[in-house]
């Protein structure tokens, strides 16, 4: 993720990953759509659902969704979990503990990153701080106090975070050290998976210094963005549950953020940060662009698909305007 203007009343520049929420299924609508029927998705019909507050560092990071299709979300600035209705509303669900001089690489701040939800409802917050605090945060289903599980290096960032609840095991993205963490459910001592150029940032500046930035499970591997080089990357996780050999699918998503599979197949929407535009990315590496400012978007974070709805958090961290949740349709159509 860019290097990034000093916001209003906050320390300086940051990151960016996101929230995004999710609707209930639609009566007589499949649970998902299948992205390997012969069609491809689209979007329409967007809409601003929920304003934050960006005084106030409310600065959506990243996203975990509830089974009633609400959704809990990282805000950056405020190292806070926050839970989002259906109708909009807001409220904090937990807060990560105040760190004293932080000295995040890129950023400077302290920042909540990632999230990724267990089926029993507790949450696991990734926190970059530039000290011991940095690494991965366990909050108990409902709320309270978070508790750290594993330290990461201070000299890292960790960025998205993601769950494999079959093998026990997080995946964090780090963007400063360029690589992905696996570390285990329970807690304990983290393991670097994967390493490889195709994960480091590049120099900052002029780069943004943000190399593995957001991070998937799909299809029996972790997928992975590359903002500075504006890469999406498969690995596939072996039957050992080591790393793979790293594949690039897709190359020009310049500025490109976290992202999410709309369906069982390979297509993906990724958000492009700085450019406050959404992307559609098909299994043969080209992209097409489905929303942008004009839509809504105000430096998109993430993206996050239910059923048939669109969820697009924005942060706002260029635009210093409105950062937001925008809700739109996915449509379908046939293949050519």
């Amino acid at each position: 993720m860019p290097r990034l203007p000093r916001l209003a009343g906050l320390a300086t520049a940051t990151l960016a990953l996101g929230l995004v929420a999710a609707a209930p299924p639609a009566a007589g609508r499949p649970a998902v759509p299948d992205a390997r029927s012969a069609a491809h998705p689209t979007v329409a019909g967007s809409r601003i659902v929920a304003h934050f507050d960006l005084a106030k560092g409310q600065t959506p990071e990243n996203i975990a969704l509830e089974p009633d299709g609400s959704a809990d979300l990282t805000f950056a600035y405020a190292h806070q979990v926050a839970h989002v209705t259906l109708d909009g509303h807001t409220h904090r669900r937990a807060t990560l503990p105040t760190v004293t001089n932080p000295a995040t690489p890129v950023i400077g701040s302290a920042i909540a990153t990632g999230i990724a939800r267990a089926h029993d409802g507790t949450l696991y917050v990734g926190y970059a701080t530039g000290t011991r605090a940095t690494g991965i945060w366990r909050i108990a289903p409902g709320g309270g106090r978070p508790r750290q599980i594993a330290e990461l290096p201070p000299n890292g960032l960790p960025n998205g975070l993601v769950l494999d609840e079959r093998r026990h095991v997080l995946y964090a993205a780090d963007s400063a050290l360029g690589m992905v963490w696996r570390i285990p459910q329970r807690g304990g001592t983290p393991t670097a998976w994967a390493r490889a150029t195709a994960l480091d940032p590049l120099p900052a500046p002029p780069a943004s210094g943000f190399g593995a930035n957001g991070i998937k499970l799909h299809g029996d591997a972790v997928w992975v963005s590359n903002t500075d080089r504006g890469t999406l990357l498969r690995i596939p996780v072996r039957d050992d549950g080591s790393a793979g050999r790293i594949e690039t699918r897709a190359t020009g998503l310049d500025g490109i953020d976290d992202f999410a599979f709309p369906g069982h197949g390979e297509n993906v929407l990724a958000a492009l940060n700085p450019s406050s535009r959404l992307a559609l990315v098909r299994p043969d590496g080209s992209h097409t662009i489905v929303l942008t400012g004009d839509d809504g978007l105000s430096n998109p974070t993430s993206v996050a698909v239910r059923n048939w709805t669109v969820y697009v958090p924005s942060a706002a961290y260029f635009t210093q305007h409105d950062p937001n949740l925008l809700l739109a349709s996915l449509h379908h159509w046939t293949r050519d």
